[in-house]
């Protein structure tokens, strides 16, 4: 890590490092050794995708979030695309989602010839609630889909309770929730169908990858067939599929990081905790809220400008990252607005919550390679361009 200090800038004496990053994966010699072994092996993939690195990375997933099933695809928009197909989402069909997303959840279902709904958000936790989803529910509506947005899980009993009196699939969305909690319950223990994502900046990595867990075996029958183009058997497709399949050298990988990941989030809570403590006194920004019942994952640590300071976020994010802070928005545009989906979705009541947090919120580096110094870094320079 390069040191130098600067005083040029105007606010005295400063550390100047190399780039924090808002994310970066933790690879370790267990993740090198086990890519090794799955190389030396020779067997890469297996053509039902479910090699035996593949099979026990599934079974130990399963059993760190307490589901009876994991199936194990190649990306998290895979697991996403299979969960609304075994949902039996098809054209004339609507699943309602937060606007307040990166867009592929919104994605999947035009996938699908369905129709993305958007719900507005709660403004001290980011994620749809039962009376947001119940306002732009009709006949139509097939799934519920909320998402567990920077890690922090939305109120899943309500949404829950209305999935079921309606007679609707609840999927999960939970990309950025690996080990978050909601009522004592692991997320992906919950709803009927949770999917994760394994991308490179996620809280465990597979470079690309993602799961699905599920209590329902036909759930999980139909999801290990479509993610091997359909097959009921070798060459035997009884469904449309897709290759989906996870790859033995990203399962290996996968097996090493969720033995880590515990450790990962206990990490990002000391993180996240210092921030908070730091913040809390700061009184120019609010900290993200963690309600009762609920544990965040600390994906990311998001907060919201207040005050006099709330039209002044892009300059505030310019300002930490010309200091070598990867701020970062997450996320800038809601869906509804973007012409994509203004076309071919339906915003059914004004979403004022959802394009509040979209001109306010930004996030900071939580991650686990984070040092005490580039933590008091953060916090000083944060302290220092707000005030």
């Amino acid at each position: 890590m390069n040191v130098r200090v600067d005083s040029e800038r105007g606010f005295g004496t400063i550390i100047v490092r190399d780039l924090i990053r808002i994310n970066q994966p933790s690879i370790g010699k267990e993740e090198i050794d086990a890519a090794v072994e799955v190389l030396k092996s020779g067997i890469l993939t297996e053509k039902s995708g479910m090699g035996p690195k593949v099979l026990e990375f599934e079974k130990d997933f399963a059993r760190y979030v307490g589901a009876k099933h994991a199936v194990a695809l190649n990306t998290g928009t895979a697991a996403l695309h299979s969960a609304v197909l075994v949902a039996g989402v098809k054209p004339g069909d609507e699943v309602i989602i937060p606007s307040f997303t990166f867009h592929a959840t919104a994605e999947v279902v035009l996938m699908t010839g369905a129709e993305p709904v958007f719900a507005d958000i709660d403004p001290d936790t980011y994620t749809m609630t039962a009376e947001t989803v119940e306002a732009v529910m009709t006949r139509n509506t097939k799934v519920i889909m909320p998402v567990h947005l920077y890690g922090l899980p939305a109120d899943l009993d309500p949404l829950k309770k209305l999935a079921r009196e309606r007679g609707l699939t609840l999927i999960e969305d939970a990309a950025q929730a690996h080990g978050a909690e909601y009522n004592g319950s692991k997320i992906g223990s919950i709803g009927d169908m949770t999917c994760f994502s394994m991308y490179a900046g996620k809280n465990m990595t597979t470079g690309e990858g993602g799961m699905v867990t599920t209590n329902d075996d036909d759930y999980s029958e139909k999801l290990r067939m479509i993610r091997s183009h359909g097959e009921e058997r070798p060459y035997w497709p009884t469904t449309v599929g897709n290759n989906y399949r996870m790859t033995e050298l990203l399962a290996a990988v996968g097996i090493a990081q969720l033995r880590k990941l515990p450790s990962f989030l206990e990490r990002r809570r000391k993180n996240a905790q210092f921030f908070s403590e730091k913040l809390g006194m700061l009184g120019k920004v609010v900290p993200p809220k963690e309600p009762e019942r609920r544990r965040s994952a600390w994906y990311l640590y998001t907060l919201r400008l207040r005050g006099a300071n709330a039209g002044k976020r892009n300059k505030v994010v310019e300002k930490l990252r010309s200091r070598n802070i990867e701020a970062a928005v997450y996320y800038e545009s809601p869906l509804h607005l973007l012409p994509l989906y203004r076309e071919r979705s339906t915003s059914r009541r004004p979403l004022p919550e959802t394009e509040k947090a979209c001109r306010q919120v930004f996030s900071l580096p939580v991650h686990p390679r984070l040092t005490e110094p580039e933590l008091e870094y953060i916090f000083d320079t944060l302290k220092r361009v707000l005030t």
